[in-house]
Protein backbone atom coordinates (compact mmCIF):
# COMPACT_ATOMS: atom_id res chain seq x y z
CA UNK A 1 0.00 0.00 0.00
CA UNK A 2 1.68 3.58 -0.88
CA UNK A 3 1.63 6.29 1.79
CA UNK A 4 3.08 9.32 2.07
CA UNK A 5 3.31 10.70 5.71
CA UNK A 6 4.71 14.35 6.13
CA UNK A 7 5.92 16.05 8.99
CA UNK A 8 8.15 18.66 10.93
CA UNK A 9 5.29 21.45 10.24
CA UNK A 10 4.22 23.86 12.79
CA UNK A 11 4.49 27.77 13.85
CA UNK A 12 7.73 29.35 13.38
CA UNK A 13 8.46 33.40 13.09
CA UNK A 14 9.45 35.09 9.90
CA UNK A 15 12.69 34.63 9.13
CA UNK A 16 13.46 31.27 10.52
CA UNK A 17 13.49 27.59 9.59
CA UNK A 18 11.63 24.76 9.01
CA UNK A 19 12.39 21.16 7.66
CA UNK A 20 9.68 19.04 6.33
CA UNK A 21 10.39 15.22 5.91
CA UNK A 22 8.18 12.74 3.76
CA UNK A 23 8.57 9.07 4.64
CA UNK A 24 7.36 7.09 1.72
CA UNK A 25 6.16 3.38 1.64
CA UNK A 26 5.06 0.87 -0.23
CA UNK A 27 7.10 2.08 -2.89
CA UNK A 28 10.72 2.95 -3.85
CA UNK A 29 10.91 6.41 -4.56
CA UNK A 30 14.42 6.72 -6.38
CA UNK A 31 13.18 6.37 -10.13
CA UNK A 32 9.93 8.48 -9.02
CA UNK A 33 9.49 12.44 -9.30
CA UNK A 34 8.87 13.73 -6.01
CA UNK A 35 7.27 16.76 -5.41
CA UNK A 36 6.65 19.27 -2.33
CA UNK A 37 3.34 21.36 -2.89
CA UNK A 38 1.48 23.99 -0.50
CA UNK A 39 -1.70 25.26 -0.39
CA UNK A 40 -2.48 28.93 1.59
CA UNK A 41 -6.18 29.29 2.93
CA UNK A 42 -8.12 30.86 0.17
CA UNK A 43 -5.28 29.78 -2.64
CA UNK A 44 -5.09 27.17 -5.20
CA UNK A 45 -2.71 24.45 -4.45
CA UNK A 46 0.81 25.52 -5.95
CA UNK A 47 3.98 23.61 -6.80
CA UNK A 48 7.00 24.68 -4.38
CA UNK A 49 9.75 22.15 -5.44
CA UNK A 50 10.20 18.85 -7.14
CA UNK A 51 13.46 16.37 -7.74
CA UNK A 52 13.58 14.04 -10.56
CA UNK A 53 15.20 10.49 -10.69
CA UNK A 54 18.54 11.71 -11.14
CA UNK A 55 18.60 14.51 -8.58
CA UNK A 56 17.15 17.58 -10.76
CA UNK A 57 14.94 20.14 -8.76
CA UNK A 58 12.87 22.30 -9.65
CA UNK A 59 11.72 25.30 -7.91
CA UNK A 60 8.86 27.63 -7.81
CA UNK A 61 9.96 31.51 -8.21
CA UNK A 62 8.53 32.18 -5.10
CA UNK A 63 11.47 30.11 -2.68
CA UNK A 64 14.62 29.81 -4.96
CA UNK A 65 17.69 30.04 -2.43
CA UNK A 66 15.16 29.95 0.31
CA UNK A 67 13.92 26.01 -0.12
CA UNK A 68 15.94 23.64 -0.65
CA UNK A 69 14.20 20.02 -1.77
CA UNK A 70 16.41 16.52 -1.25
CA UNK A 71 16.05 12.80 -0.76
CA UNK A 72 17.63 9.59 1.06
CA UNK A 73 17.09 6.64 -0.76
CA UNK A 74 18.63 4.66 2.09
CA UNK A 75 15.80 5.97 4.25
CA UNK A 76 12.85 6.27 1.48
CA UNK A 77 12.16 9.89 2.87
CA UNK A 78 11.95 13.15 0.98
CA UNK A 79 12.94 16.47 2.35
CA UNK A 80 12.50 19.84 2.21
CA UNK A 81 14.69 22.29 4.00
CA UNK A 82 13.07 26.01 4.40
CA UNK A 83 14.90 28.96 5.49
CA UNK A 84 14.70 32.78 5.59
CA UNK A 85 10.24 31.75 5.82
CA UNK A 86 8.11 34.55 5.06
CA UNK A 87 4.39 34.72 6.46
CA UNK A 88 3.27 34.22 2.70
CA UNK A 89 4.85 30.63 3.02
CA UNK A 90 1.79 29.84 5.76
CA UNK A 91 0.12 26.86 4.50
CA UNK A 92 -0.70 23.11 3.91
CA UNK A 93 2.63 21.63 2.46
CA UNK A 94 2.41 18.18 0.82
CA UNK A 95 4.40 15.50 -0.61
CA UNK A 96 3.43 14.03 -3.83
CA UNK A 97 5.03 11.27 -6.32
CA UNK A 98 4.06 9.84 -9.84
CA UNK A 99 6.64 7.94 -11.48
CA UNK A 100 9.22 9.52 -13.76
CA UNK A 101 8.47 10.14 -17.24
CA UNK A 102 12.30 11.23 -18.07
CA UNK A 103 15.61 9.80 -17.12
CA UNK A 104 17.50 13.61 -16.53
CA UNK A 105 16.04 17.14 -16.31
CA UNK A 106 13.30 18.87 -13.77
CA UNK A 107 10.64 17.29 -13.56
CA UNK A 108 8.08 19.89 -12.96
CA UNK A 109 4.96 19.26 -10.92
CA UNK A 110 1.96 18.01 -13.00
CA UNK A 111 0.53 14.48 -12.83
CA UNK A 112 1.15 13.42 -9.21
CA UNK A 113 -0.42 9.82 -8.78
CA UNK A 114 0.54 9.97 -4.66
CA UNK A 115 -0.54 12.53 -2.21
CA UNK A 116 -0.13 12.55 1.32
CA UNK A 117 -2.24 14.33 3.97
CA UNK A 118 -0.15 17.15 4.31
CA UNK A 119 1.72 18.87 7.50
CA UNK A 120 0.75 22.49 8.24
CA UNK A 121 3.61 25.44 8.29
CA UNK A 122 2.21 28.37 10.13
CA UNK A 123 4.29 31.49 10.20
CA UNK A 124 4.05 34.74 11.91
CA UNK A 125 5.57 38.44 10.92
Amino acid sequence: QVQLVESGGGPVQAGGSLRLSCAASGFAIRPYCMGWFRQAPRNEREGVASINRDGSTTYADSVKGRFTISRDIAKNTLYLQMNSLKPDDTGMYYCAARPADKWMGGCGYSGMNYWGKGTLVTISS
